[in-house]
């Protein structure tokens, strides 16, 4: 569909979101969950023809020359379509949080306000590489009673469609309009500025892949945004830690996976510890090759280490490199943080509750850990399910957003004649 007048086809694509929206907010629990079920079973059933698809999307991206990192990201097995059907059969099993009322009090008047939870409408879904993500995203979607409109990366477009023919046959076996979830059919990157300025269809828009992206599409959106542009997260090891503690979890949230959001990207460690932990542990991250770049004290103990740049302490490296800082208290620590970090995940690593508390309090991002690797900020992890991403945002949702974070709540107030005197 490469030649198709964009303006028309996005429109078009929008109305039938807007009217599939309409549908899903009365739709039941049962039937959702019968659609995402539905799903994974054409998922299952077509694990032959999603590879096939697969296969072509990576010939094309290796004849282009792109990376080892993407290939990896783009690349579908017989394990990743079991995880994503395994995900669907997750969503489904989740309570739906549509129609829930809280917070529900009587009012001197004699009314009765709380407050219940609705679908957000109209979810457009902008993302890279990835295949899985278009199976995910339609799960949560349409558990959380959304219509969506996804537009995944052109390196992964056959596979994609191939998936939403998938999406398409499990909607219909629940009764549920195919428009519930629609995938875009072209490549033209026309679509994404089209999908992320109608604002009369589309009531959230979710960026998913890398910061380019992500930056663009804040800057040019006209629609409310759900992002996070980086993961600088940070592990600071305090004078009060745990020294075998330390360095397990320093250990697990650099090395556990390099490729990810909530991998560590700066150390920092008090100075009072410094000479203990940093020599054990900067030998498991050279000996697993991980350059490691400090400031000048850290260089001073560890001397195969190089000095880091003012750069270095704001760079998500998503790569076998780590920045390294010696602090000389809690205060600089939260300092740096709060300075240098992207407000997506930090962590300390103390045995002392006060500073485990302020630590928590005055850290501003959307997860704080104490105790724990940053690996675990994870929709996943924390219980949610699948995820559709994580929000560093600070309004509507932050942190891992999983079906409560594709939703919205309108205050209710029920009456028995009461009028206002």
């Amino acid at each position: 569909m490469d030649t198709v007048d964009i303006k028309p086809y996005m429109q078009a694509v929008g109305r039938k979101a807007r009217a599939a929206s309409r549908v899903m907010a009365r739709v039941e629990a049962a039937s959702k969950n019968q659609a995402l079920i539905a799903i994974a079973a054409a998922i299952k059933r077509n694990e032959n023809g999603l590879l096939a698809a697969n296969k072509i999307d990576l010939a094309a991206a290796k004849n282009q020359g792109f990376d080892l990192a993407l290939i990896d990201r783009l690349t579908l097995t017989p394990k990743g379509i079991a995880s994503m059907m395994e995900g669907l059969l997750q969503i489904a099993a989740l309570a739906d949080p549509i129609g829930e009322i809280s917070n529900l009090n009587y009012r001197p008047s004699g009314i009765q306000v709380g407050r219940m939870r609705v679908p957000l409408g109209v979810v457009g879904i902008i993302y890279e590489a990835r295949p899985n993500v278009t199976a995910d995203a339609a799960g949560l979607c349409i558990k959380a009673g959304n219509a969506a409109i996804l537009r995944g990366g052109s390196e992964a477009f056959n596979c994609n469609q191939a998936i939403a023919t998938c999406i398409k046959e499990g909607l219909k076996v629940a009764c549920l309009p195919e428009t519930v979830v629609q995938v875009i059919e072209t490549t033209d990157r026309a679509a994404v500025g089209e999908l992320i300025t109608m604002k009369e269809f589309v009531d959230v828009i979710v960026p998913r892949g890398g910061k380019g992206l992500i930056q663009r599409i804040s800057d040019e959106a006209c629609i409310p945004v759900i992002k996070h542009l980086h993961g600088v997260c940070h592990v600071y090891i305090d004078e009060g830690a745990n020294l075998d503690k330390s360095i397990r979890i320093a250990d697990n949230a650099k090395t556990q996976r390099y490729g990810t959001c909530n991998t560590m990207e700066t150390l920092l460690v008090h100075e009072k510890i410094a000479r203990e932990v940093l020599p054990p542990l900067c030998k498991i991250y050279l000996d697993k090759g991980v350059e490691l770049r400090g400031d000048k004290a850290s260089c001073a103990i560890v001397e195969k280490m190089t000095l880091a740049t003012e750069d270095d302490w704001r760079t998500e490296y998503l790569a076998p490199i780590l920045s390294v800082r010696v602090v000389n208290s809690l205060d600089q620590a939260i300092e740096h943080i709060n300075l240098y970090g992207s407000q997506h995940t930090d962590s300390i690593v103390t045995e002392d509750y006060s500073r485990a508390r302020r630590f928590l309090r005055e850290v501003d991002s959307s997860s704080v850990m104490v105790n724990t690797s940053t690996r675990f900020a994870d929709g996943l992890e924390y219980g949610l399910g699948a995820e559709i991403g994580i929000s560093t945002d600070k309004i509507h949702a932050r942190g891992p957003v999983g079906l409560e974070g594709l939703t919205s709540q309108k205050f209710i107030v029920l009456g028995d004649g009461q009028i206002r005197q």
